[in-house]
């Protein structure tokens, strides 16, 4: 099992391990309003950022996957995250058990095809190195994860709430079938 961080390179984006001198920008990330309003709607206090921060390196030790830093290749500058993680969310055995996806980016980095291009990477070395099926909770509102979702090959599986919001729970059995 692996148990470092991967570095990928797309046209756009390194996926990398995040660093001590990436977390002043993480907890930046964090603590956008833009960011958090469909992922439990609070900002992040910089304790609540270190916290994740540190889950996000020691996942990668207790599960040999876990969540990268979107850099843009043209500045090096974090934008984002993206990846796996087990969530213990109590969503169900069907949820709970199987690896969840998650990605991120900052608003000026939206709509440019930088989401899709980041997740479809880190769904493309997970099918490579852990085959098997992912989950994802994605809130209700935000159209935009929905949407990418579907692309990646995510299916509904039901809507439910998770900390007072809607949330619609997804699985995806393996890789989309591409034309």
């Amino acid at each position: 099992m692996i148990r470092s961080t991967p570095t990928i390179n797309t046209a756009r984006l390194m996926l990398c391990a995040m660093r001590p001198e990436d977390f002043n920008r993480f907890a930046e990330i964090w603590r956008n309003p833009c960011i958090v309003r469909h992922i439990g709607g609070k900002p992040r206090s910089r304790g609540e950022a270190w916290d994740s921060f540190l889950r996000n390196a020691g996942h990668w030790q207790m599960a040999g996957f876990g969540q990268w830093a979107v850099l843009h290749q043209s500045n090096r500058q974090m934008i984002g995250q993206a990846g796996f993680f087990y969530g213990n969310r109590a969503m169900g055995e069907d949820f709970d058990s199987y690896p969840e996806a998650g990605w991120i980016l900052v608003p000026e980095a939206q709509g440019q095809g930088l989401g899709i291009e980041a997740a479809q990477a880190a769904h493309d070395w997970f099918d490579r190195i852990m085959p098997g099926p992912l989950v994802a909770m994605v809130n209700s509102a935000n159209d935009v994860s929905q949407k990418l979702a579907k692309k990646l090959g995510y299916m509904t599986m039901r809507e439910s709430e998770y900390n007072g919001s809607e949330v619609v729970l997804l699985r995806r059995n393996g890789p989309p079938k591409r034309l």
